[in-house]
């Protein structure tokens, strides 16, 4: 579909959205959403009227209003990524993922739109709460279920486009972490555990490091490489249901690295040190249930335990170290997130793995 890309919310029209949806329009109303920490977008619901066949609303993603955010949105390539995401491999998932009605970009800028199904009737989960542990099980069971589709498929030419975990992405942001360490540090050093300010300063300029010794030993998939839970959308209950959103970040590598993001930063400490084992043998659990063999519990364990020296840590420390610390908000978000992250780390040995992971990559 040949459709103009809106510069702005102001360029999306009545008739716009009707060219999109195929179907007549009368009114729309529109209301922004999802504003927060670190987002590369802007988001919002708009309501329709005055068509039998269109949805009562629909969810359109913009470039973010902030240049900062586009530019780097730009550089990585994640606008591009995202809009690839949905229009080529989004097929091939049958669980978990929104229905998109357009996804277009003049690639390689920051102009794109995505036009979705609102998904205001299922639950967000606020990160500073966490997840309970039905909401973990089910994110990390349909998680396993998307990462099964590409399974040990990742290292094929047609797939290239998408950034390798150790590829030059994951280099620039390690040279920004030794940039920023120092101001990261001065803003957050106090909210963390003893121990955990050591784990940041080393991981600062070795983060490629923990993710080639982990891209060397486990299957790759193509993995979200931001899954927390203010990117997931909960049915009820009961129902299992999640709907992940935000493909921008997308990467080529070990799936463990989604897992640990995940359970490290979204859940509380202790609920998540008293279920953690469970929530990933409910992982390992699903990918066999898909025929995915060869990945036991042991094998998943100690790729867990290496994974919490990854995004978690480079995510907290990106967006502590060059956020607005009057941003109250983000503040409590960042602090929780290096806390929590830092804290699993530390669970699971991390300044040992971390050693051998520097020494391994010499």
């Amino acid at each position: 579909m040949a459709c103009m890309i809106p510069a702005s919310i102001n360029e999306v029209s009545a008739a716009w959205l009707g060219e999109v949806l195929g179907t007549n329009i009368d009114t729309i109303n529109v209301t922004q959403i999802g504003q927060g920490v670190g987002l590369m977008g802007d988001i919002f619901r708009v309501e329709l009227s005055g068509s039998d066949s269109a949805p009562a609303s629909v969810v359109v993603k913009l470039p973010s209003s902030f240049e900062e955010n586009r530019q780097q949105g730009v550089d990585l390539g994640m606008f591009d990524a995202e809009v690839r995401f949905y229009n080529e491999l989004a097929p091939a998932v049958d669980v978990g993922l929104p229905g998109v009605f357009l996804a277009d970009i003049k690639s390689g800028t920051a102009d794109f739109v995505v036009v979705m199904e609102d998904l205001s009737n299922l639950t967000m989960v606020d990160q500073y709460k966490g997840m309970n542990v039905e909401q973990a099980t089910a994110a990390v069971r349909v998680l396993a279920h998307i990462h099964s589709v590409w399974w040990d498929k990742a290292q094929t030419p047609e797939l290239e486009w998408i950034p390798a975990m150790t590829g030059p992405r994951i280099e620039f942001v390690d040279q920004m972490l030794a940039q920023i360490y120092p101001l990261y540090a001065e803003g957050f050093a106090k909210y963390l555990p003893e121990g955990g300010l050591e784990i940041y300063e080393r991981f600062a300029g070795n983060y490629l490091s923990v993710n080639k010794t982990l891209a060397a030993r486990s299957p790759w998939t193509i993995a979200h490489q931001d899954y927390r839970v203010e990117n997931l959308m909960f049915g009820p209950p009961g129902s299992g249901q999640v709907v992940v959103l935000d493909w921008q970040g997308i990467g080529r590598g070990p799936g463990m690295y989604d897992v640990g993001y995940i359970l490290g930063g979204s859940m509380e400490v202790e609920l998540r040190r008293e279920h953690e084992k469970a929530l990933v043998q409910a992982y390992v659990d699903q990918l066999a249930e898909l025929g995915i063999e060869g990945y036991d519990f042991d094998k998943a364990w100690a790729d867990y335990a290496l994974s919490h020296l990854m995004g978690g840590l480079a995510t907290s420390m990106v967006t502590g170290g060059t956020m607005d610390l009057s941003n109250e908000r983000g503040l409590q978000l960042v602090s929780t997130m290096s806390s929590r992250h830092v804290t699993a780390a530390l669970d699971h040995d991390g300044m040992n793995l971390l050693e051998q992971a520097i020494a391994s990559a010499l």
